[in-house]
């Protein structure tokens, strides 16, 4: 992959739905006007301080898309968005971008257009070719905040997005949709590591770090009662998630990141989690003390191995292929 990013502006002129020009549209743009709603519960200079934000977003699928379209709604001024794949019609249940018009499509591109139709005065980088080694420290140049939205199960992208953030002083916030609900976890450069969190290492295979990210993200499991960890297919790369999950993430990620601009409370990093689950009407919040090293997290992953044979199969396979 490269280390290469562009900038993105709304082509024109394009004629819209309504019979006006896109470019005129553009041209007739007033920021203050647009995100007038605000005012009220922002104050005008806060509005300000929003407005000159750049927020970093890797991933633009089930909840990348969520978060930049939310995001951009807020009223944050910059952004840089990273992903390498392409919209296909399974996205459709709960990615933002997925539509018939949009499938085939790269995800980073349409995300990107939509983030300029909302705010045509955003500045945007967008990498196309997703992130990297050679690329991640031009994606987080100037960053106020990064966030994760990358695929579940690609762990040595996320290591990288969280390492290469901790190491430049930007604070890093995962929000997964988890049933029909989500989890928060908030990560200063300062504070707890992403690593020493999920007790993730270099050199432990694939499936027990999917393992160690699944236990960190929901401690104390609100989703249980619907929610079998064996609807998650290890080997195969495929986990089952709702609309409402990832909607409820992106609400949950543009209040922090807000929180991180505008300093209305002081930020619960990791340990501190949180979870909501509105379909069994629960919020969890607490502090994982030591994180996954936590003895009660332990015996999680011990009975998950025991009592699921096909995680138990994968995670026996990885370390038979690395053996």
């Amino acid at each position: 992959m490269s280390g290469s990013f562009r900038t993105m502006s709304i082509p024109g002129p394009t004629t819209g739905r309504d019979g006006l020009a896109i470019s005129e549209g553009v041209a007739a743009f007033d920021y203050a006007e647009a995100f007038s709603r605000n005012i009220g519960l922002v104050s005008e200079a806060e509005q300000a301080r929003l407005r000159e934000a750049r927020v970093a977003i890797a991933g633009m699928g089930g909840v990348g898309g969520a978060h930049a379209v939310v995001l951009a709604r807020l009223g944050i001024g910059g952004f840089a968005l990273a992903d390498f794949d392409r919209f296909e019609l399974g996205n459709m249940n709960r990615q933002v971008g997925a539509t018939t018009e949009t499938l085939g499509q790269p995800k980073v591109e349409v995300m990107a257009r939509a983030v300029m139709t909302i705010n045509p005065t955003a500045e945007l980088r967008i990498f196309p070719d997703g992130l990297d080694a050679a690329n991640v420290d031009g994606f987080l140049d100037g960053a106020v905040a990064a966030v994760d939205g990358i695929d579940f199960f690609n762990m040595e992208a996320r290591r990288l997005l969280f390492r290469t953030a901790r190491a430049r002083g930007i604070h890093t916030l995962t929000a997964a949709p988890v049933g029909f609900g989500a989890t928060l976890h908030v990560f200063s450069p300062t504070g707890m590591s992403f690593d020493d969190y999920f007790d993730i290492r270099t050199g432990v295979s694939l499936p027990e770090q999917l393992i160690q990210f699944a236990l960190g993200l929901a401690p104390k499991r609100a989703h249980r009662s619907y929610f079998p960890p064996a609807a998650v297919d290890v080997s195969g790369r495929r986990a089952p998630s709702l609309a409402p999950g990832c909607f409820l993430c992106a609400a949950l990620v543009a209040t922090e990141i807000a929180n991180l601009i505008l300093r209305r409370r002081p930020v619960r990093a990791a340990p501190q989690f949180f979870q909501f689950d509105p379909l069994v009407q629960s919020y969890r919040t607490g502090r994982l003390r030591g994180g996954n090293r936590n003895p009660i997290q332990r015996a999680k992953k011990r009975w998950l191995l025991r009592s699921n044979p096909k995680i138990r199969e994968a995670v026996r396979q990885a370390r038979a292929a690395t053996s």
